[in-house]
């Protein structure tokens, strides 16, 4: 079965030229593109860019997605902004945040490819163990997060790791799709 669609988190402060180049890239491959948000019970939310405040309405939830929802997926990618940091956040502080539970969920799936650029590093706080050990480039402000993380800090602006692939910047966008797409086709 050919999974076909490729998931991106997305929330308030994303930064516009990485999502809306996402927006074409993979579907020009061949993927349908479905950006996931916590909607907080609404039926969807727009969310703004962080340099352009445009606008991106989202209506789909990660918090939906079963184990068997996510045998649609190929890849799904932690974008670059502020996006972490507004996903890490939990009402609870003696539970998880539903983003990095559901990270745990993608990153148990080896058929998964996960992409993390810029600071999308962030949402890994609360679930350190995931990248520990990990080989991943990070934004140059993140070096210090990345190595109290145990992530293996690779000096390049995209690093690939098995099914995780890591870029430096949101301006690095390209690189992180087009290793994604590679490492798809060798799947």
């Amino acid at each position: 079965m050919m999974k076909n669609k490729i998931g991106i988190l997305i929330e308030s402060d994303f930064y516009e030229n990485e999502i809306f180049y996402y927006q074409f890239r993979f579907k020009e491959a061949g993927y349908e593109v479905h950006f996931l948000s916590r909607l907080w019970g609404n039926e969807g939310i727009t969310f703004s860019g962080h340099e352009f405040r445009a606008p991106f309405y989202c209506n789909e939830s990660f918090e939906a997605l079963d184990d068997e929802a996510l045998n649609d997926y190929a890849a799904i990618i932690v974008p670059a902004g502020m996006v972490s940091d507004r996903l890490r956040y939990t009402e609870d502080v003696t539970k998880l945040p539903p983003a990095c539970v559901f990270l745990q969920k993608v990153f148990a799936r080896k058929d998964i490819v996960k992409g993390v650029i810029c600071h999308g590093l962030w949402l890994f706080s609360p679930v350190a163990e995931l990248v520990k050990g990990r080989k991943m480039t990070v934004h140059n402000n993140l070096l210090g997060d990345a190595k109290n993380y145990g992530v293996e800090y690779v000096d390049a602006d995209v690093v690939v790791d098995g099914d995780l692939v890591s870029a430096r910047t949101g301006g690095h966008c390209y690189l992180l799709a087009s290793e994604i797409l590679k490492t798809l086709a060798s799947k």
